[in-house]
């Protein structure tokens, strides 16, 4: 049976091993990890799957900041990386991680750079108010998703979030 457990659980060593696993070793220059610079993933709603002792799977959530050009700051929270074993990863252990990700976050509007057939069916994600973002670095717009109350529309700049910012 897989257990969800909070990634604070989990030797961090043991998920970057499966970031890798998942990702490929260059992940690093990846768009989204320009997003996370600097700032540890939020405890509570960052998860890890575990099954007889085995790290199957994790999801990561990271503060980030939207600053609208009108002078907006409006706090959003990052999805991802959701990452799984390459042999598990047809087994719905990714789905559990977001849909328990998502439980633990109610009061802030959230976002991710994924695939918009998948998170816009199972979990509400749309492109319908990120076409004015920017980023650090390049992203595909159709993947660039949000939802919840208060996500912001119109034109400004993702960026980490740092506690002392807002």
């Amino acid at each position: 049976m897989i257990e969800l457990l909070g990634l604070e659980r989990v030797e961090n060593s043991a998920v970057e091993e499966l970031l890798d696993r998942a990702f490929g070793a260059d992940r690093h220059g990846r768009t989204a990890y320009r997003l996370r610079e600097g700032v540890p993933a939020l405890t509570g709603p960052s998860l890890a799957a575990v099954e007889n002792g085995a790290l199957l799977g994790t999801i990561q959530l990271w503060p980030v900041l939207f600053s609208g050009d009108d002078g907006r700051r409006v706090p959003l929270v990052l999805v991802g990386p959701v990452a799984v074993v390459p042999e598990r990863q047809r087994d719905g252990i990714g789905r559990q991680l977001v849909a328990g990700a998502l439980a633990r976050v109610t009061d802030a509007p959230l976002m991710l750079i994924g695939d918009p057939e998948y998170y816009g069916r199972f979990f509400g994600f749309s492109a319908a108010s990120t076409a004015g973002w920017r980023l650090p670095g390049p992203v595909e717009r159709r993947r660039l998703l949000a939802r919840g109350e208060g996500v912001p529309d119109g034109q400004g700049l993702i960026g980490p979030r740092h506690p002392l910012i807002a």
